[in-house]
């Protein structure tokens, strides 16, 4: 059951990513910045062809091989640990989540689509997938610790 679980949460979590994508590819022009949340966020619509902060621009290929090593690896992790702890379980799901989000990017369209602008600081513009494997390796390193420190009830 955990596994028909697992799976289409990747799913749906996967849908809303690619949903939010297409909203933004077809109602802000590129390069254009909307407020949203006015002093908290900010749409806009990027074509991000590197990794975090644009690095490594134009290295498809090089991110497609990554995306795949990063993937199985967790995929095998989720299979194997599919009955242990939620945390490490939830980890894995949006790590897997937030690749396959990006990857499909990567894949169809040569870039990524990024559309989030945090308005109270300067950072990175992102994504839904992005958010996924921030909160994904939290949430994984917060279950190792957990485990390592025998807390893991």
């Amino acid at each position: 059951m955990r596994k028909i679980l697992f799976s289409g949460l990747v799913l749906v979590l996967i849908a809303l990513d690619q949903l939010s994508k297409l909203w933004i590819v077809n109602n802000i022009p590129l390069g254009e910045v909307k407020s949203f949340l006015p002093g908290i966020f900010s749409l806009t619509y990027l074509q991000n062809r590197g990794a975090a902060f644009s690095i490594l621009q134009d290295q498809q290929w090089f991110f497609a091989l990554v995306t795949c090593i990063v993937i199985g690896v967790a995929i095998y992790y989720a299979h194997k640990m599919i009955h242990g702890s939620l945390w490490f379980l939830t980890g894995l799901l949006l790590i897997i989540a937030g690749g396959l989000g990006n990857f499909i990017d990567r894949m169809r369209l040569g870039y990524v689509v990024d559309m989030v602008h945090l308005d109270f600081m300067d950072f990175a513009i992102f994504n839904v997938a992005d958010s996924y494997l921030t909160i994904g390796v939290i949430v994984l390193m917060i279950a190792l610790w957990k485990e390592e420190d025998g807390s893991n009830h």
